[in-house]
């Protein structure tokens, strides 16, 4: 048995399949991860992303320790209330995770963190943080719920206070705000619109069953893999880990890089940009009918490349992933996917993102 997050009971009355996911029990579906996928492709969904962990860094030296730790540079976060997408390094350049980070307040920054290596993550932060005027504090407490879909705001309406809903549609994307005890932050995980609330997790149940009242559909684990996927969204584990750089993750947008800022990683990325990155990740389309899978070997006349996360798109009927290939492998080059037998499956790489805000991008 893993663990529990507050909306455990929810799941179990709505007959969800429950499954483990970085030691957690969490629900795969609600009996059709189609339907799922495609009611917040065109309504709304609502996910418990409660297995996730915020943590608080606080004190007068929060951002320069962010600076230090973070890939990305907290620094471009000007005003309380902005978020920012980036990566934790170790001092090789690789992946420890990928994360969002809050400015909540000058003196206090707020990260959602992943499920599986969390506690990684804390231990990291804590083992540099001896020298900087900052506490680092895990929230267990809080509870965090996504709703997502084009139709995430209009139902929100019934649910949320006025003064929280009037916040909300104020929101940009990649912003953040704290109305009464609730954290809503417009960051999301689909491609389509919608917010995540951060609460004390004794007040998750109440919310997320208003929100069903509301006709918010419950969605699990199965229709966030399609749809991250569909968006263009790494996962960590899969499509990114310790022994892999942002620069060949497709992440190296989110590496600043400027002369004036050290931190965690910087050399060991400046070292393999300049030697020159040998591979890149971008997606892959299945030509034919089939289902790509992480591990499968990709071959063209470029060379050689793994799947590191496949699926069935549900919004655009063919097999999807994404595959790390030579740095050289063009977009839009054809190839073929190795299955089972041996026989290879029709294929051409594409650039990421399928599908945002319902439209398909790929022809």
């Amino acid at each position: 048995m893993g663990h529990r997050t507050p909306l455990y009971e929810q799941h179990i009355k709505a007959g969800a399949r429950m499954v483990d996911f970085g030691g957690w029990d969490m629900p795969l579906h609600y009996g059709s991860q189609i339907a799922e996928h495609h009611a917040v492709r065109t309504a709304a969904g609502i996910f418990d992303v409660s297995h996730m962990r915020a943590v608080d860094i606080r004190g007068p030296d929060a951002r320069p320790f962010l600076r230090y730790m973070l890939a990305n540079d907290v620094a471009k976060l000007a005003v309380p209330g902005k978020a920012l997408y980036g990566c934790l390094l170790n001092e090789q350049g690789g992946i420890l995770d990928d994360l969002l980070t809050y400015f909540v307040a000058p003196d206090w920054y707020r990260l959602v963190v992943n499920a599986g290596p969390a506690q990684q993550d804390i231990a990291w932060l804590r083992r540099h943080v001896a020298s900087w005027a900052v506490e680092i504090t895990p929230r267990p407490d809080l509870a965090m719920i996504a709703v997502q879909g084009p139709r995430a705001y209009t139902l929100a309406h019934g649910v949320l206070e006025p003064d929280t809903h009037a916040a909300l549609l104020q929101l940009k994307p990649f912003s953040a705000v704290l109305s009464g005890d609730l954290f809503v932050a417009r960051t999301g995980y689909t491609g389509e619109e919608g917010f995540e609330i951060l609460l004390a997790a004794e007040r998750a149940p109440a919310l997320w069953e208003a929100f069903v009242r509301h006709g918010v559909v419950p969605a699990g684990l199965g229709a966030r893999d399609t749809l991250r996927l569909e968006a263009g969204m790494n996962l960590y584990g899969r499509d990114m880990d310790a022994t892999v750089s942002p620069l060949e993750a497709g992440l190296a947008w989110t590496v600043s890089l400027t002369p004036e800022r050290d931190f965690l990683g910087r050399e060991a990325l400046l070292a393999l940009r300049e030697r020159g990155v040998a591979l890149r990740l971008t997606g892959l389309l299945l030509a034919g009918p089939g289902v790509l899978r992480a591990g499968q070997e990709v071959r063209g006349a470029w060379g050689e490349g793994v799947v590191t996360s496949g699926t069935f798109s549900p919004s655009l009927a063919h097999g999807i992933g994404f595959v790390r290939v030579p740095q050289a492998a063009p977009d839009g080059a054809l190839c073929e996917v190795v299955g089972r037998s041996g026989q290879g499956n029709p294929a051409r790489l594409v650039a990421p993102p399928f599908v945002r805000n319902g439209r398909a991008l790929i022809d």
